[in-house]
């Protein structure tokens, strides 16, 4: 779950302690080119005012009016569909014909945001079942894998961090990348046993500073597909401690700073440590995309950029400015689509 999200549960209850009546929206399908992905949550109060977003703004102004004349979720959850017709999509302004399906929650007690939201906190992974004929909602801790399932009847959203980023070194670049990273909802340890280094790491939200030796902590942290790491210590005996096992692993993202022949060096040190040639071909170095970076927050711009780019599966090797913005969303639900 992201920040965003995890920033409209807090403001649901803090409507609901106020006394407010509030509508809790979550995109359970799309099909074509929609705005925001299944999981997007938005709520919606009695007076109007929101927090959130299931549209990017095509459809919130519809929701927002249907809700404060009653006529969606009145009592129990309801599920609605925007951009079922080219008419409809033309309408609402929504891209590419595409379509978008939301399950309407009123909120209570009963729905244990209070309790999901300590869990979050607590970083452990939730998931949330409702029930749509009664508005029942359990939750329970997600299976390795789960993601969000609806079958019509019952909304399971799963909920807690995902994404891990393993810095290696506290210099002044870590800073800045961890700050980015905390917002893009990564939890972030950054690796640093020289004593030097540890000056205000722990001061920083969503930062987690290990002492540990770099090889010993990504062996600790087994990592795994929503992990990444990053060396940027230009220390061999230590940014080549954590890519040696780094590169072992399923991390999705594995980076280390340097120039281009620098990193050619490393990549021949690697191969005496019994790496594979494919395991050594996964090490991104130079680290980020090529951007004409810089100072250190332009460097780190260029390295959250890049791996943003890899886990959303951008062809790298096309112009940037090529993308369509519609990759990934339309991939999500294209076998569910109205019709088929």
């Amino acid at each position: 779950m992201n920040s965003i999200d995890v920033d409209v549960l807090r403001t649901a209850i803090d409507w609901t302690d106020r006394g407010h009546r509030v509508i809790l929206g979550t995109v359970v399908r799309t099909w074509g080119s929609a705005p925001r992905p299944p999981g997007s949550l938005m709520i919606i109060r009695d007076d109007g005012q929101v927090a959130g977003s299931v549209s990017g703004g095509c459809i919130e102004d519809d929701l927002i009016g249907r809700v404060a004349h009653g006529e969606l979720a009145a009592h129990l959850p309801q599920v609605t569909t925007y951009g079922a017709t080219a008419e409809e999509s033309r309408r609402f302004g929504l891209p590419c014909g595409g379509s978008v399906q939301v399950v309407l929650e009123p909120l209570s007690a009963r729905s244990m945001l209070r309790e999901l939201l300590a869990a979050i906190e607590s970083h452990e992974r939730v998931a949330r079942r409702l029930d749509l004929p009664t508005g029942v909602v359990q939750l329970s801790p997600a299976e390795s894998g789960a993601t969000l399932a609806f079958d019509g009847g019952t909304l399971t959203t799963v909920h807690g961090p995902r994404l891990r980023l393993m810095i290696v070194g506290g210099g002044q670049l870590s800073r800045y990348l961890a700050a980015m990273a905390v917002m893009l909802d990564y939890r972030v340890t950054i690796c640093e046993p020289r004593e030097e280094y540890h000056e205000g790491w722990q001061a920083m939200e969503g930062v987690t500073l290990s002492r540990t030796m770099p090889d010993d902590l990504v062996l600790a942290m087994r990592l795994d597909a929503n992990s990444a790491v990053v060396a940027v210590t230009h220390d061999p005996k230590l940014d080549d401690l954590a890519l040696m096992e780094a590169l072992r692993t399923p991390a999705f993202y594995v980076g280390a700073l340097g120039s281009r022949r620098n990193n050619d060096v490393r990549r021949e040190r690697l191969q005496q440590f019994d790496l594979l040639p494919e395991e050594v071909a996964r090490l991104r170095g130079p680290v980020g995309l090529n951007l004409g970076a810089l100072t250190p927050p332009e460097i780190a711009m260029a390295i959250v950029a890049e791996m943003t780019a890899i886990r959303r599966g951008v062809d790298l090797g096309r112009p940037l400015a090529d993308w369509s913005g519609s990759t990934t969303v339309c991939a999500v639900s294209e076998e569910t689509a109205p019709g088929r």
